[in-house]
């Protein structure tokens, strides 16, 4: 029994792994110290907790590129990529979690709901416009 839960978690490690191969790459050119495993196990896990947060029935794994050795510290949506000076666990954590939860709505949802708000906006007035 003890053996084939070893086994089962080995499988969804592996899993994992293979998952988030497809949807994280590493940019180190100036070869900081990160450990790619430590880097693939917190994007698999910040995918999760943001996919369970949400309670979201699909897998969420954005494409995400990790450039290590930058200037500053940022996440350029646009290119989905965490930029860091160095590695920082909780740094890429967070950045993964706001790409992954930007994939929650596509931006053609977003507009349609920003559309929609402008137009709520318009469509109510004040009382004492009424009055006038």
């Amino acid at each position: 029994m003890f053996t084939a839960m070893k086994f089962a978690i080995y499988v969804l490690a592996l899993t994992a792994a293979c998952l988030a191969q497809d949807s994280l790459t590493i940019d180190n050119q100036h070869k900081e110290r990160v450990s790619i495993a430590e880097a693939e196990k917190i994007y698999s896990s910040a995918c999760s907790v943001v996919q369970r947060e949400f309670d979201i029935r699909h897998a969420l794994h954005p494409q995400v590129r990790l450039v290590l050795g930058a200037d500053k510290n940022e996440i350029w949506f646009g290119r989905r990529e965490i930029r860091l000076t160095k590695w920082d666990r909780y740094a890429f954590a967070q950045g993964v979690v706001w790409l992954a939860f930007e994939d929650l709505m596509p931006s053609k949802q977003r507009l349609t709901i920003a559309k929609r708000a402008v137009t709520w906006a318009d469509s109510t007035v004040e009382i004492e416009q009424i009055a006038k």
